[in-house]
């Protein structure tokens, strides 16, 4: 058969990149909220060999997992190389970004304009929820660092894992 009835429908793809090191609930916010538009959300963590993270790549990825399940239509993967090139290789025209301040938005923006000369990839801007506004993973690891509570900014299975990571009880 040929012709329009034949056809699969296509899937609406996203990606939402970040090191996730570890993940936030600011994070699970956007990426919840992307779930929704999206068929198939890709949850990249991407590999900055010159940074090293408190979580190895396949720890962000495994805690990325069991934080999302719920949702049924996230993928996680790792990708070192230029974000436009995962979604070229992937056939995937949208990044979903989460913005917390008007200072994200600067670099966001400059970032949105250069992966879409590269690529036509689009960017869509999610703002973050309030509760969230202020929220960064370099925070979290800093106060959990000091003992402080952190408890309301990551899932449980994070909050454990970085307790185990950092040596607090």
């Amino acid at each position: 058969m040929t012709g329009p009835e034949s056809e699969e429908p296509q899937l609406r793809r996203a990606v939402c990149p970040g090191s996730f090191d570890p993940i936030t609930n600011g994070h699970l916010d956007i990426i919840a909220r992307a779930s929704r538009l999206y068929d198939v959300v890709h949850v990249v963590v991407m590999i900055n060999q010159s940074k090293q993270g408190l979580f190895t790549v396949d720890e962000r990825i495994e805690l990325i997992r069991e934080v999302t399940a719920e949702y049924g239509n996230i993928q996680v993967e790792a990708y070192h190389g230029l974000l436009v090139d995962f979604c070229k290789q992937r056939d995937i025209p949208a990044i979903v970004k989460g913005l917390r301040a008007v200072s994200d938005f600067d670099y966001e923006l400059q970032m949105a304009q250069m992966n879409n000369g590269l690529s036509g990839v689009e960017t869509l801007f999610i703002p973050t929820s309030p509760t969230y506004s202020f929220l960064s993973s370099s925070l979290v690891k800093e106060v959990a660092q000091w003992g402080g509570d952190i408890s309301h900014l990551v899932p449980g299975v994070v909050l454990e894992a970085l307790k185990g990571r950092l040596g607090k009880s």
